[in-house]
Order: C-alpha cells, then sequence, then structure tokens
C-alpha cells in the first residue's frame, strides 16, 4: 500500500506500521527530517511543504495521514493567552490556522482512498465533527471504532522517561527546537497501528465486495 504521511515529525505514528508498505514522509524541519530518516531508512522523506505537497500529490496514494500544526487550535495557549495580563510575558493571540479543516474537505471531497487527519481538542467547538480518542480527534472516512488503552500524561517527566515512552533516542542529535517538546508531540505509536489496521480492513472488505460482484 501507498501511504502519504504528512507533518510527520520523527515518525511517532509510522513507528509500528512496519516495511511493508511504501511510505513517503513530508516534513519541513531538516533537522527532525533527519530523525526520521535514520529510524525509517526505507521511507522516501520530502523536506518541504506538506499542506501544498498535498494539494498537488494526493491522488498518488492509497492511504493518507495528515497531522497539520495544532498549537492555534490548543485549549493550553488558548487559555494562556486569555490570562496573559497575569503573566510576565505575553503570549500573542493568533487566527486559528484554517490549514486544518482545508485538508479534512479536500481528502473528503476529492481522495479516493482512506484518510486521517489528527489534530489536537481544540478550545472552539469543531467546525467539521469527528472522533475522539484518547487525547486528540480524528477526521477519517471510515470506522475507526474505540481505541482503548490506559494513557498516562508523561509532561513534565524526564527525557529518559520521555525517551522510553516513545521509543525515539534524540541523545546523539543537535537540535534547536526543544526535544521534550519533539517526543510530546508525536502520536501514539499503538493508536496509529490501530487507525491504520481499521483503514486496512475496510479496504479489504471493500476489494473482497467488489470481487463477489463479478
Amino acid at each position: 500500500m501507498k501511504i502519504l504521511n504528512l507533518y510527520s515529525g520523527i515518525g511517532g505514528n509510522r513507528k509500528l506500521w512496519g516495511d511493508e508498505h511504501e511510505i513517503t514522509a513530508v516534513e519541513y524541519n531538516e533537522e527532525i527530517a533527519t530523525v526520521y530518516k535514520d529510524y525509517f531508512p526505507n521511507d522516501k522523506v520530502i523536506i518541504g511543504d506538506a499542506h501544498e505537497f498535498l494539494l498537488k500529490n494526493y491522488m498518488n496514494y492509497d492511504f493518507i495521514w495528515s497531522s497539520p500544526p495544532c498549537p492555534t487550535h490548543s485549549r493550553m495557549r488558548y487559555t494562556c493567552t486569555k490570562q496573559e495580563q497575569k503573566t510576565r510575558d505575553k503570549l500573542e493571540v493568533k487566527y486559528a490556522d484554517m490549514t486544518l479543516y482545508q485538508e479534512i474537505i479536500l481528502l473528503d471531497k476529492y481522495f479516493e482512498g482512506k484518510y486521517v487527519v489528527e489534530n489536537v481538542i481544540p478550545y472552539y467547538q469543531p467546525l467539521l465533527p469527528a472522533k475522539k480518542l484518547g487525547r486528540h480527534l480524528f477526521w477519517t472516512n471510515f470506522n475507526i471504532g474505540n481505541f482503548k488503552k490506559k494513557t498516562k500524561s508523561i509532561r513534565g517527566h524526564s527525557m529518559a522517561v520521555l525517551q522510553e515512552e516513545r521509543g525515539f533516542d534524540l541523545s546523539k542529535y543537535k537540535m534547536k527546537q526543544r526535544k521534550d517538546t519533539i517526543l510530546l508531540n508525536c502520536v501514539d505509536s499503538e493508536l496509529a497501528l490501530y487507525i491504520l489496521d481499521c483503514a486496512m480492513g475496510t479496504m479489504n472488505r471493500k476489494e473482497v465486495n467488489q470481487q463477489s460482484l463479478f
């Protein structure tokens, strides 16, 4: 199966997908893309604009996973901006980035494969209905049911704990961005595998149904 992994980061969502798929990852940060390449050498890694890449290439894939930037949708950031007058540092108020909804609409209306768009639970009522799994929302065109896993917050823990939880060792990399933030941004790998399995199950059932017509 041809998979497009957008805003791939270091590959938290991709970690348990195995090597039987043809995977293309798009990540704009070269330092982060380097980590991804080291962990997943069989994948094709493109350093560039994931949003633009999706628009021009969505038709070339069977399954697309997209995790657009989440800060402008974050409840935590919203709370901080509302309380800025009580704090020493002023956090700039920003428009919610509509890249998220542009991609959902594009995939829903034009893409013939299976897709997942993942993001945080926003501080506002989501503009399009989504499925909540864990601490995030997922927009898909297939049923992802309910993923049950006991999770605990790892915010505030040491790098050693973060790296063990996410399964990535960043100790040898020199990076401008905070390593703990990079690890915290990773999608839970077991959840991502569960969702991919749901997509593949849907695809397989569709193929069987089509064959039965002939």
